[in-house]
């Protein structure tokens, strides 16, 4: 079960593609977080939202908001996947222990060892304020985030 509007987010501390490490607490008190959960790199579906935001990115990544993507895929991968898909934007890897901040925000999928596609709005203060969980295949709509941030 995902967790719900109005509860803290829990803290992660995830590598990114590049090797940095990002935790979510850096971006309280700064700026609003979008953090969106997505299956596998190099995917059709999760390659098509991905790039989607990469075509919208002022609109997520700003001075007010800050777009992570995370999956359950290797740093390796991640590095090799943002540089084909021209991705600038931090995609964080999930990946060991396996699945443990998909986990802790309820969007990961034991069967099939990866996160479904989750997104969670998070404000200043880490409370989250706007969340959406789609299955595998399902491609999430982007304009509802905008929706949500514009609310903020």
């Amino acid at each position: 079960m995902a967790i719900e509007v109005g509860s803290k987010a829990p803290d992660f501390e995830l590598k990114d593609n590049h090797g940095a490490t990002v935790r979510l607490s850096d971006f309280r008190g700064e700026k609003a977080v979008v953090l969106l959960f997505y299956p596998f790199a190099f995917t059709g579906v999760c390659t098509g939202e991905l790039c989607e935001l990469r075509d919208q990115l002022p609109r997520f990544q700003n001075d007010d908001v800050q777009l992570l993507a995370v999956s359950n895929d290797s740093v390796p991968t991640l590095r090799v996947f943002g540089e084909q898909e021209n991705l600038d934007y931090p995609l964080l890897s999930d990946f060991w222990p396996h699945g443990e901040t998909s986990r802790a925000y309820g969007v990961f999928d034991e069967q099939k060892g990866c996160a479904v596609r989750g997104t969670f709005i998070i404000d200043k203060d880490g409370v989250v304020r706007w969340t959406v969980v789609n299955g595998l295949p399902d491609a999430r709509d982007l304009n509802e985030y905008i929706k949500a941030l514009n609310s903020l």
